[in-house]
């Protein structure tokens, strides 16, 4: 895999979901990997197991004063994430690049795809197996911007205009206030528009271009208060990242303040 160095202590979940993927190509080298052993069961109850494990290596090096870079194939990686920046002392807020809305629960889902729910576990609801094997504490929904979230399901939106959760498009995050604390930067790469992303999971015309993105993420970086961020290559196994994704990973590699 060629991609740019980076010096936040990256850390590779070659998983989408429960499924180990060991042909997933990334757009950053991972300094180390997390690879546990699943034993059956559940997929809630494996994807436990394999957060509780990012979740250890999360809070090794933020306690260490790094700033952890987990890049996976998908989006629930965060839970341990998250997890693990507590576990380290530190209370995030979320700030959550996606196509999606990723809020949608067990009950409301009519696929029950467990990746479209992880910001909503996030911040206290769906699933629960997960956030009560991490002690995850729930994020509180006045601490999250959603941005962009431009395909979302009429539950979604329901739920989201009744959250306090505050939605942007990618052009207006520069502007936008942020909370005055340690941020969790998560961003899907599917956030893109989908011509610059050919083979993600979940493709959704109409995105931002590169440069729209790659400004956003700065803003945020910039703010010197990044406490991890999550990279979510949401392709199968045997996709090369292109130039957009690994555009976006340069920016992310750079780091906080820089």
């Amino acid at each position: 895999m060629s991609a740019p160095a980076t010096a936040q202590g990256t850390i590779g979940v070659p998983f989408h979901l429960d499924a180990h993927l060991p042909g997933l190509r990334v757009p950053v080298d991972t300094g180390r990997t997390v690879l546990p052993e699943l034993a059956p069961g559940t997929v809630w109850e494996r994807l436990a197991a394999l957060h509780a494990a990012v979740a250890d290596e999360v809070a090794g090096v933020a306690t260490a004063g790094g700033v952890p870079l987990v890049v996976s194939g998908c989006c629930t990686t965060s839970l341990g994430t998250v997890a693990g920046l507590q576990r380290a002392g530190v209370d995030p807020a979320v700030v959550w690049l996606d196509a999606h809305g990723d809020v949608q629960t067990p009950w409301t889902s009519t696929s029950g795809y467990p990746g479209g729910m992880p910001l909503r576990q996030l911040v206290g609801g769906a699933e629960r197996t997960g956030p009560r094997r991490l002690d995850l504490r729930p994020v509180d929904e006045h601490d999250v911007v959603l941005v962009d979230a431009r395909d979302l399901d009429p539950a979604e939106a329901e739920f989201l205009a009744s959250s306090a959760i505050r939605r942007v498009d990618v052009p207006g995050l520069a502007d936008l206030p942020l909370p005055d604390r340690p941020i969790y930067l998560h961003i899907d790469l599917d956030v893109l528009d989908a011509a610059e992303v050919p083979g993600v999971m979940y493709p959704v015309p109409g995105g931002p271009p590169t440069d729209a993105v790659r400004a956003g993420l700065r803003a945020v970086l910039d703010t010197g208060r990044v406490a991890a961020i999550g990279l979510a290559c949401t392709w199968p196994e045997g996709v090369e990242p292109g130039r957009a994704a690994r555009d976006v990973a340069a920016e992310l590699a750079r780091g906080p303040g820089r």
